[in-house]
């Protein structure tokens, strides 16, 4: 018999050897019975190990990647993959707790909202790395809500919660971190409900292994405009 899993945790990972091991066993033990699907996007570190290691612990659900495709096609591939009523989101390098997962699903579960975004500009938790980066991300989200409609604080979270019908409902594309605003746009137009709850965040700096740059910030511009309208 197939087990009831309460909720899917989706963890895309490349090169997190060094936080994976943390995650995965926070994931597994959250309360449940908790599915975890993590998505090695063609790791080159010992993230592989790490993971072989975390199998023989945890009944976990592995899928590698040959080679680095991005955060969008490993979310993709966990989403596709899901068979909990509710899917969530958590990043592999610990910059946001994995036991906030519960306050994330709790929405759904009582019927409040068809998704729900942990927001690092709510309340006093607000732990967002410099002033660079906040702009960033206030920026971001102003312009998606400005187009879709809706009154988000934190469009760019990477913790995030789905009713599994609603996310699988979507025709998602992006390969990399343009994947925020697709999701974000395509479940405003949908008519899917978004709440948000306060989440704490300890960010990291580039050169202790975040991958976001530049790039993918003029990147998100786009997709927020082409999902948009």
């Amino acid at each position: 018999m197939a087990t009831a899993w309460r909720y899917t945790v989706v963890i895309p990972a490349f090169n997190e050897a060094g936080s994976l091991a943390s995650v995965v066993a926070a994931a597994s033990a959250l309360p449940g019975p908790v599915e975890v699907i993590v998505i090695d996007d063609g790791s080159t570190d010992g993230t592989p190990a790490v993971l072989e290691r975390a199998a023989r612990e945890s009944p976990i659900v592995v899928h590698r990647f040959p080679g680095n495709r991005g955060k969008g096609a490993a979310l993709r591939a966990g989403i596709a993959r899901a068979s909990a009523p509710i899917v969530v989101f958590q990043d592999a390098d610990l910059e946001y707790a994995p036991a906030a997962l519960e306050a994330l699903v709790e929405p759904i579960e009582s019927g409040e909202a068809e998704a729900v975004y942990g927001s690092r500009f709510l309340g006093s938790r607000s732990q967002a790395t410099g002033p660079l980066h906040r702009a960033g991300n206030w920026l971001l989200t102003w312009l998606s809500n400005h187009l879709t409609g809706l009154r988000l604080t934190d469009m760019e979270t990477g913790q995030k919660a789905f009713r599994r019908d609603a996310i699988q409902a979507l025709d998602l594309v992006e390969e990399r971190f343009g994947i925020e605003p697709e999701i974000t746009a395509k479940l405003a137009r949908a008519g899917w409900k978004i709440v948000e709850v306060p989440v704490s965040y300890a960010g990291r700096t580039r050169a202790a292994g975040k991958k976001i740059g530049l790039r993918d910030a003029l990147w998100a511009i786009v997709c927020i405009v082409r999902y948009s309208l």
